[in-house]
């Protein structure tokens, strides 16, 4: 059984990040600060943003102001597709530590991975490394990866990713993915953790409303969101919920005061509906996806 106290995960090059983390994907930038000021308070020291959020400068001014010191804050940002190729991705980084008013990233990731055009893919990954080796980054990543995806990058990089960012929940749980990047020791890392993606509204198909969590949250006399991050958790996931509303924002931290039992955890398991809610990630072409990342 997972210890319910421990709040941090150990990556595969030693560096320690916090098992859970604050994200802002589609929070307004006039939102981001408010919002990742609130979480710091709450007691989040890992914040998830990306180039592609637009909001990374907010980010930078919650953590500027917070008065928490840099090193005790994790941050992770991610490197968009339009900024792939390694001289473009070594700029990428100039643009976020500006942005973010930071010298040092501490996990630096590419969003996605451009399947129709792999080779710049590689060369991204490349200037990863290359940020690594120089210690500008502490540590570097993928995110949205697919098997085949893994298996490429593993053959064409040295530098094994530390973690893979993908869709993860109840509903939609990549046991292929994760298992081959387990194989590596690459941590999946979940973004939507309690299923937002499948709705939104947390409505009729989302999670949030499956009668099984609805259970095993009041036998626990806890939120479905918070029984779905402890599974996560327990099963050795890092998550990143996201919300600007204070009262979620505090929800979804307490979760280190319970545990599942291991038919709780088996009961969630058995929900795989393998369903995908956000967009394949062999769709994201620069045609549809790509745009410019404004400087810092």
């Amino acid at each position: 059984m997972s210890d319910t106290t421990n709040t941090d995960i150990t990556l595969n090059n030693g560096v320690v990040m916090p098992a859970i983390g604050f994200g802002v994907f589609q929070t307004p930038p006039e939102e981001t600060k408010t919002a990742v000021a609130e979480a710091l308070r709450v007691g989040y020291r890992h914040i998830d943003t990306a180039a592609a959020y637009g909001n990374e400068r907010g980010v930078g001014k919650a953590i500027a102001e917070s008065g928490i010191p840099r090193d005790e804050i994790f941050i992770e940002t991610k490197i968009w597709i339009s900024d792939f190729g390694y001289d473009e991705t070594l700029h990428a980084f100039e643009k976020a530590t500006g942005k973010l008013g930071i010298d040092t990233i501490d996990l630096l990731i590419l969003h996605q991975p451009l399947t129709t055009e792999f080779d710049r893919t590689i060369q991204a990954y490349k200037a990863l490394e290359r940020l690594y080796a120089d210690g500008k980054v502490r540590a570097i990543g993928v995110s949205n990866f697919m098997v085949e995806d893994l298996t490429e990058l593993f053959t064409q990089t040295d530098v094994v990713p530390t973690v893979n960012q993908i869709e993860l929940h109840p509903y939609f749980q990549q046991e292929e993915v994760v298992a081959v990047g387990r194989e590596h020791g690459v941590l999946p890392q979940a973004w939507s953790p309690i299923g937002g993606v499948v709705n939104y509204e947390g409505g009729e198909g989302s999670p949030l409303q499956d009668p099984t969590i609805g259970e095993i949250a009041t036998a626990h006399g806890k939120s479905p969101a918070q029984v779905m991050l402890r599974w996560h958790l327990q099963k050795g996931v890092q998550v990143i919920p996201k919300s600007v509303r204070p009262e979620r924002i505090a929800e979804n931290f307490d979760i280190f005061d319970f545990e599942l039992i291991d038919s709780e955890i088996a009961a969630i398991d058995a929900l795989e509906k393998g369903v995908r809610g956000g967009p394949e990630p062999a769709s994201m072409t620069l045609e549809k996806w790509g745009k410019a990342i404004p400087e810092a």
